[in-house]
């Protein structure tokens, strides 16, 4: 599976725009470092311009980084206030009229719903200025935890968040790069004009002789549930009958075993058999499930292929001959072999930059690679009709099997925004609209549909990364030297 999630998306690893994940308001005590971390502390007590806040840099590691900050106790009373003054306008009490509830006694009925919406009022602000008061860019949101507020007290929390690690790219003008030779055999060519002959056969029915692989059956089908799981209790459900069913012998979505019981079946001929599925069956009502059929064969049809002549050529496409139409298939065949040679020089660069990181990655770029990979590979089931909900598949196992390509991906996409930057490699409003003209077509939208689309979603800021780093990529190959071997 990992081949199926292999290309790097260059649109992916770009900095999302920046919040923080409040968790939900519950007072606690400021929690102990994390054991065994690499701490260093700067600037203790250094105040903010953001209510004259304190804070404390912790710098767990190249990329994990800790912020704890200190609201004064002023600040917070006067949000209190500011809020306390809000809820007494809305505060309906027994034996009070509306607006006159004593500011105590709503303090006090009130008091968690205020201290939740200081705690959501004021540390996004905090957060914000303290990073920017210290320089500091997170690659996502970051994450608070240990929140104490109280009337009277200062409000105190720790940030924890990721930042993009110092790269350096080395030399990299003029690197080598491999590129396959392209070669294209008679044998290549033959195979090639063999499938067009194939799927230009016609189905004819087939008399004389009993069904084989490559035929089209056609049947009518009774299958029942003889051994149900203690998952899948048997029941009325589990019994039908079809007619008219097609089966291609020897096609990939055939249950295991199915076809070895209808190959040498003729015309009206029946037949029962029992089937056993694998536990690791892709449709997980019938995976590890005794199922009994019953069959009566109703027609068989071949494909048969037209003659390789002329007149196949013709009709194939603009070709007078055979030959002609071999030479159009040998040059198919050396486009799709250039194309392939520039993938594989391509992932070759990209693997050079890949080697040159060696220091930690952050977690959430890694975890964004992942999660596209994920999607990429669901996306391939649905394209085969399976329902991956329904597909034995362990998907923890997959996420892991995905990592190490993963962290291949983010590092050479933190050496590319790097070279980026150095050579100010830049996008125009030309290379955006051509990029949107270009999905367009692909998605069958209109360019202005796209383009909204993008707006509306936030999308514009990583169509610009994936530029960039396309724009970089074919910068160094210009650049390389490129060796046929």
């Amino acid at each position: 599976m990992a081949e199926l999630a292999d290309a790097p998306d260059l649109g992916s690893g770009g900095r999302k725009a920046l919040g923080v994940q409040v968790p939900p308001f519950a007072p606690n005590a400021v929690g102990q470092e994390e054991p065994f971390a690499r701490v260093t502390r700067q600037a203790t007590g250094q105040p903010c311009r953001y209510h004259r806040m304190k804070t404390e840099f912790i710098d767990l590691s190249e990329t994990r980084k800790n912020l704890v900050v200190e609201i004064p106790t002023a600040a917070v009373d006067r949000e209190i206030d500011r809020l306390s003054q809000k809820y007494q306008q809305s505060a309906r009490l027994s034996g009070f009229r509306p607006g006159k509830v004593p500011a105590k006694l709503v303090r006090k009925r009130y008091r968690d719903q205020i201290l939740h919406d200081v705690v959501q009022g004021l540390i996004p602000k905090a957060v914000e200025e303290a990073l920017k008061e210290r320089g500091l860019d997170p690659v996502d949101a970051p994450a608070i935890k240990d929140v104490t507020v109280e009337e009277g007290h200062p409000l105190t929390f720790t940030a924890m968040f990721e930042v993009l690690p110092p790269v350096d790219p080395g030399e990299y003008l003029g690197l080598t790069l491999r590129r396959p030779p392209i070669e294209v055999t008679e044998d290549a060519i033959d195979t090639a004009v063999e499938r067009l002959r194939q799927e230009a056969g016609k189905s004819e029915p087939i008399e004389g002789r009993p069904a084989a692989t490559g035929d089209t059956v056609t049947l009518d089908l009774k299958r029942r549930v003889v051994m149900p799981t203690a998952d899948h209790p048997a029941g009325p459900s589990d019994s039908e009958r079809h007619e008219g069913v097609t089966i291609d012998l020897g096609g990939p979505a055939n249950p295991p075993g199915f076809d070895d019981e209808l190959i040498g079946l003729e015309v009206g001929a029946s037949k029962e058999f029992t089937l056993t599925y694998p536990d690791t069956h892709e449709v997980a009502d019938l995976a590890g499930r005794q199922v009994s059929y019953a069959v009566v064969v109703k027609e068989i049809h071949q494909r048969v292929p037209p003659l390789l002549d002329d007149k196949f050529a013709r009709d194939v496409g603009d070709f007078d001959s055979v030959a002609a139409l071999r030479a159009g298939v040998r040059v198919d065949l050396v486009e799709t072999g250039n194309r392939d040679s520039d993938r594989k020089v391509r992932a070759e660069l990209l693997k050079q930059l890949a080697s040159r990181v060696t220091v930690e990655v952050p977690d959430a770029l890694v975890k964004r690679d992942l999660d596209r990979r994920v999607e990429q590979f669901v996306r391939h089931l649905l394209a085969q009709r399976i329902n991956p909900q329904r597909a034995q598949i362990d998907w923890d196992a997959f996420r892991e099997e995905q990592r190490a390509p993963a962290i291949a991906t983010v590092h050479s996409m933190l050496v590319l925004d790097e070279i980026t930057q150095r050579e100010q490699i830049d996008v125009t409003e030309l290379d955006i609209e051509h990029e949107v003209a270009q999905q367009a077509e692909q998605s069958g939208r209109t360019p202005t549909a796209v383009s909204a689309l993008l707006e509306k979603e936030g999308g514009i800021a990583q169509l610009t990364i994936g530029i960039k780093r396309e724009k970089t990529i074919d910068f160094l190959l210009a650049n390389a030297t490129i060796v046929t071997a």
